[in-house]
């Protein structure tokens, strides 16, 4: 979690007490933003894939009624040049928005069929917390303007929630389950700009980290070779623009893709069947949800949001200064 957004400093001293899992046993805690768990994610993979531990166990977590998301991010910024204009999370989100809809026509009808997918898809998803099953294109498009051209539904909220994820190595894997998730690529990319100083329409991590994700992984057409993603979008608007930015189509085609219905549950390449971060939000445990829903699809277990036939999986965490982290997980082990 981050200790800025609760108001509450080495939170992680709890890990200690006997009741919980870390008691006597080495703990670090991880911080990075909105990829706080996505980062846990990566952290727990290098843990056991350098065969330094045979098992971990990985907890994201937020309780965001004890802080304030917003207040804590405006902290980050530098105080003359961005502070006045990028305050919070939305403000840079927003400039990106408009910035990648004058750049390529985006519509906002468009960003508002990204709310309505991934709230539709969230109603089959009992974790999810915006259950919105009859949410429509107008609805969307008419409700509260928040920071142009953002409105109330094309953001995501803030919740609370927690994420735990087991590691093992191949040979304790087989005395837990039968049925397992193997990483196949994990990749990092980080980035920091002043917001004057950048095009802001798109997200140069995520091109960065999945090109070397695709390549450690055998990916050379991830609309092809994968089969489901599970994507950090903090806006519907960043979801037209990260699939552009993750090679899932050209840039200045997220649009098409959605119309074309390509990533919707009954598309070619589903993103976002768990509802995503539209729907699901515990900042410190959210990246993390990701990966554990590609996890849940590599293995069968989704129920009523499973994807048929799911043999390899791409989740992405977003946060931080505009970092990306694309982790890849398949049915099979790489070998």
């Amino acid at each position: 979690n981050m200790d800025h957004f609760e108001g509450i400093n080495f939170s992680e001293l709890m890990c200690g007490i006997e009741a919980a899992p870390g008691y006597l046993k080495p703990v670090v805690k991880v911080a990075t933003g909105g990829t706080t768990g996505s980062s846990l994610a990566i952290c727990g993979y290098h843990n056991v894939a350098s065969g330094i531990y045979n098992n971990v166990l990985v907890i994201g977590w937020e309780k965001l009624n004890e802080g304030g998301a917003t207040t804590g991010i405006i902290t980050a910024f530098d105080p003359v040049w961005e502070r006045p204009s990028l305050a919070g999370a939305l403000g840079p989100l927003a400039l990106m928005a408009g910035m990648y809809s004058a750049k390529y026509g985006i519509t906002a009808e468009q960003a508002a069929k990204v709310t309505v997918k991934n709230r539709s898809n969230a109603a089959n998803n009992p974790f999810a917390h915006l259950q919105m099953p009859n949410i429509t294109i107008d609805y969307v498009m008419s409700s509260q303007m928040i920071s142009y051209p953002l409105r109330l539904h094309d953001c995501c909220p803030q919740s609370e929630g927690a994420c735990a994820l087991i590691y093992a190595n191949e040979q304790e894997t087989k005395k837990i389950t039968d049925n397992p998730a193997w990483f196949h690529a994990v990749e990092t990319a980080h980035y920091y700009t002043f917001g004057t100083d950048d095009k802001m329409y798109d997200l140069p991590t995520a091109t960065i980290a999945s090109k070397k994700a695709y390549k450690k992984a055998g990916i050379s057409n991830p609309v092809k070779d994968l089969d489901v993603a599970e994507i950090y979008e903090p806006t519907s608007w960043s979801e037209l623009s990260w699939t552009e930015a993750l090679g899932f189509c050209e840039p200045g085609e997220g649009g098409k893709l959605l119309d074309e219905g390509i990533t919707q549950m009954s598309g070619e390449f589903p993103v976002n069947p768990s509802g995503g971060v539209l729907s699901t939000n515990p900042i410190g445990a959210t990246a993390l949800v990701r990966v554990a829903e590609a996890a849940t699809q590599v293995m069968g277990r989704g129920e009523k949001r499973q994807v048929p036939d799911v043999e390899k999986a791409l989740a992405m965490g977003f946060g931080g200064s505009l970092w990306t982290e694309i982790l890849i997980l398949g049915k099979e082990p790489m070998r």
